[in-house]
């Protein structure tokens, strides 16, 4: 049996999906690794956690809700086959930055009635406060966990994952989206960015590229089909919702794009 790491953040890992694999990572049994394991009769280590930046997965331990974690790299051995890779967004604040937002706008939208100045800055807090490189630096990590992966498995075949689209054409500001339309304009540029930086580590680096954020285009919040929550918050010990993450539908999706990847290459488990 062929054996299987996947490595990354929330998007990765599953939050809010049951079963709970990994109450510390908040890792679902049912994410698109744990399928892709099933579809392909692969042998599955898993340690993608919520939370994970891309120094987590290349040098610096994470703490978790129980504990934590050995850089996930570290996973990654000699008889791998295949490696998932989709993380990048915690280092950018990505879906952290959307989320305080639709919280700062969904109070401002509340206390309407009092001052200006004070429901301004509680909206302007909903805004991204991008860096000059940092998308660049997302390309480099990911470029760089490629290369480290090739190093400890020279046969496995990498890929990278990229993100779900959470905010597509068919996204409005209401009850599960608290964001005016100039905000949802920032998120989807933040999100385009981070599929930027995918696309550039995979061209630099030979890894395969899992565009799900181009196949999930249609599939964001608004859709008739969303992938992803939106704007609620439940119990993730207890297969809660979390906001902005994918539902199961969206990891279905995503194992089957993997998959689909996989026989199109001719890649034997």
């Amino acid at each position: 049996m062929s054996t299987y790491v996947a490595l990354g953040s929330s998007y990765a890992a599953g939050p809010g999906i049951a079963p709970v694999a990994n109450a510390g990572a908040l890792r679902s049994g049912r994410n698109y690794a744990h399928q892709i394991a099933g579809r392909l009769s692969l042998q599955l280590t898993d340690v993608t956690c919520s939370g994970a930046t891309t120094a987590n997965i290349l040098r610096t331990p994470q703490r978790t809700f129980t504990g934590s974690m050995r850089p996930q790299i570290e996973a990654v051995a000699s008889v791998t086959r295949l490696v998932t890779i989709t993380a990048g967004g915690n280092d950018v604040a990505y879906i952290g930055a959307l989320t305080k937002g639709s919280i700062a706008s969904a109070l401002a939208q509340r206390l309407s009635a009092l001052p200006e100045q004070l429901t301004g800055r509680l909206r302007g807090a909903a805004g991204y406060r991008t860096r000059p490189g940092q998308f660049d630096a997302v390309t480099a990590s990911l470029t760089e966990i490629v290369r480290q992966v090739r190093a400890r498995a020279p046969k496995a075949r990498v890929m990278l994952v990229d993100y779900l689209t959470v905010l597509g054409p068919d996204a409005r500001t209401g009850t599960r989206l608290p964001l005016a339309a100039a905000q949802i304009s920032e998120v989807r540029d933040t999100a385009a960015a981070l599929a930027g930086a995918f696309a550039r580590a995979a061209a630099l680096c030979g890894a395969d590229l899992v565009k799900a954020s181009e196949a999930s285009a249609g599939h964001g919040l608004g859709s008739a089909e969303p992938w992803v929550t939106g704007f609620q918050f439940g119990n993730p010990f207890r297969s809660g919702p979390v906001p902005y993450h994918p539902n199961l539908a969206g990891m279905t999706a995503v194992a089957g794009l993997v998959a689909e990847q996989l026989r199109q290459a001719d890649w034997q488990a």
